[in-house]
Parts: C-alpha cells; sequence; structure tokens
C-alpha cells in the first residue's frame, strides 16, 4: 500500500480538531509552528506550551529527591512508608519522588518518499520530525536518555540514546537534513533496529505504516520479544484520511513513480474501504503484542500529541511489561 499525490492539487482546508479541547487550553496551530524556521525552536515551544505551570515529572520513580506524599494503596512498596505522618494523622502515606534518567527512549522515525506527501503547507515528514524534535526536547528536560534512528528501506541514521551535554543538539542537526526519500521497507529496517538498540527501553515508532500488516506485525513483535516498550504513532495527512479529492485527475505514486488515472467520485468508497481495513489490522497487531498505538493526523497540535504520549506511557507504567494476547477483534 503506497501514498498517491495528486498531479494537480489545490490547497485542503486543515480539518477541525474532533477532541475536545479544555477550556482555556491554547493550542499552537501547527500551520503556526511550522513557520519556524528552526527545529529546535519549534520543539522549544511546543513544549513550554504544554508545560506551562507545570513544574514536576509525570513519571514518579524512587531518587534521591523527595517530591510529595500520596496515600498508600495495597502493592505499594512498604519501604516508602513514612511513619512519622502515620503517627501524626493515623493514616498510611508513601513517599513519591522527582524522577531521574530512568528512562532510555530511542525515537525511530520513517524518512522514506511517502513521507513526503502533503495535502497543504507541510507535509508528513515535516510534521514527523517535528513530533520527534518535540518529544526529544521534552525528554531531555527530564534528564533522560534520547536516542534517534531514520530509515527508509535501510537504516540511514543512528544516535545511542544518551543524555550528556551536546547530545540534544547532535539529535536536532540529524532530524533538520532534508531526507533523501527511498523507498518504505518497515521490515528490513525494524530487524536491524531490534538488533541494535540492545538495552532494553521504550522504543516510539513515529511512520504512515504504509506497509503489509502481517510484515509489520512480525518486526514489531521481534522488538517487544526483546523487552522493548513500544508506542507506535502513526503519521496520515488529512486527505489520505478522508479522501477528500473530487475531480478526475492523475495520481502520483510517489514510491514507485506510477502515475494512475482516477476518478474520486467512483474510487472513493473502496478506497476507504480498504484503508479502513489496513488501520485496523495494524491496530489489531498493536493491541495483541502489547504495543500503544495512535493515529495523528497533520493538522492535530503538537501539545496534544505529546500529552498522548505521556498518557500512554503512563499507562504502561501501571501495567506488567507484556499483555497476554487479546482475541481477535476483541476490545482493547
Amino acid at each position: 500500500m503506497t501514498a498517491l499525490q495528486r498531479r494537480r492539487t489545490s490547497r485542503l482546508p486543515s480539518r477541525p480538531s474532533e477532541e475536545p479541547v479544555r477550556p482555556g487550553a491554547a493550542l499552537i496551530d501547527p500551520q503556526t509552528l511550522m513557520r519556524i524556521k528552526s527545529l529546535q525552536m519549534r520543539a522549544r515551544v511546543a513544549v513550554e506550551g504544554f508545560v506551562k505551570g507545570i513544574h514536576r515529572s509525570p513519571y514518579h520513580g524512587f531518587s534521591v529527591e523527595f517530591s510529595e506524599y500520596r496515600e498508600y494503596t495495597p502493592g505499594d512498596d512498604p519501604r516508602y512508608l513514612d511513619w512519622r505522618l502515620y503517627a501524626r494523622s493515623d493514616r498510611y502515606y508513601v513517599k513519591r519522588f522527582e524522577d531521574e534518567t530512568n528512562l532510555r527512549c530511542h525515537l525511530v522515525l520513517d524518512t522514506s518518499r511517502s513521507m513526503g506527501y502533503k495535502s497543504g503547507p507541510y507535509s508528513k515528514s515535516e510534521y514527523a520530525r517535528t513530533a520527534a524534535a518535540t518529544i526529544a526536547y521534552f525528554l531531555s528536560t527530564q534528564r533522560d536518555a534520547v536516542g534517534l534512528l531514520t530509515f527508509e528501506d535501510r537504516i540511514v541514521e543512528y544516535l545511542p540514546a544518551r543524555y550528556r551535554p551536546g547530545h540534544l543538539r547532535r539529535l536536532m542537526a540529524a532530524l533538520e537534513r532534508e531526507p533523501t526519500g527511498r523507498a518504505t521497507d518497515l521490515a528490513g529496517p525494524l530487524e536491524q533496529i531490534a538488533a541494535t538498540v540492545r538495552k532494553r527501553g521504550l522504543i516510539i515508532l513515529i511512520s504512515d505504516l504504509l506497509a503489509a500488516p502481517g510484515a509489520l506485525r512480525t518486526r514489531l513483535g521481534y522488538l517487544r520479544s526483546r523487552g522493548h516498550d513500544v508506542i507506535v504513532l502513526r503519521i496520515l495527512d488529512p486527505a489520505e484520511v478522508d479522501f477528500t479529492f473530487t475531480a478526475p485527475a492523475m495520481f502520483l505514486d510517489v514510491e514507485s513513480g506510477r502515475e494512475l488515472y482516477i476518478d474520486p467520485s467512483e474510487a472513493r468508497s473502496e478506497y476507504l474501504r480498504r484503508f479502513a481495513a489496513h488501520a485496523a489490522e495494524i491496530q489489531r497487531a498493536c493491541v495483541d503484542l502489547g504495543i500503544e498505538y495512535q493515529a495523528i493526523t497533520t493538522d492535530r497540535p503538537l501539545e496534544l500529541v505529546l500529552f498522548d504520549l505521556l498518557k500512554a506511557r503512563m499507562r504502561r507504567g501501571r501495567r506488567p511489561g507484556r499483555r497476554s494476547p487479546s482475541r481477535p477483534g476483541g476490545a482493547r
């Protein structure tokens, strides 16, 4: 399955966000954010918008810096009970502490030709690189180790996960480089990644996932079998999701270079059916493997992407490393 780009396209209006925004929340429109030339500055603006008024880490590990109390719940480590507070209040409380560098994260970014598709002023690739930069910038403020792997039909660049002076700058420089845009091959690179990233950690795959679901399931299974937590962020253009084209035209397969004449009025229903079936297979594979999956369109504010990512990370923190496979078609 490949992305199709119409030869003569008019700019499509951005779809309104389907998720209600919290009252008073000031979200940055992605078109406005993309006008900032510096990728690191874009990331900084998105992160500062997100963390405004938030001073503590969303992850609560046990480290040297005491943060606050919370009431004891069954399953908490009794070593962290505060007996002096118990003596005063006759209630059990455990200490919470600020998180230190206990997360090792690798961002795995698809830079293939299909990621270059755009129906508006910026491409899936530009959005995905900005999302990766935003995640990397945020994790670095949390003193977490972040690495980067970019791939097309092979791994193009690899920066190991580190937290040290100058590392974030090198990672941003790698993301700034314009991708060469070869054909997509998720199978090979994911297999290489499973062999390359030996230490267990969090792997965030950022891709449009225009690949065979069966091969994707197998390769993601390799990552899970090596003990990694995996989060999949599927980046799509709104026009790919809704197929909003109206006039018959020549379409270009951006990966193979083939041109196809398509009448949208005849092709729309079949396209949407096959697109939905493909998406459902990918989501089912992720659920079965215990992988967090999020489909994101390029009109979604980056603050919400970061918010959803942290929610997913916190959910995984409350679950065992691997869930039991669910029955096909079962509820998540």
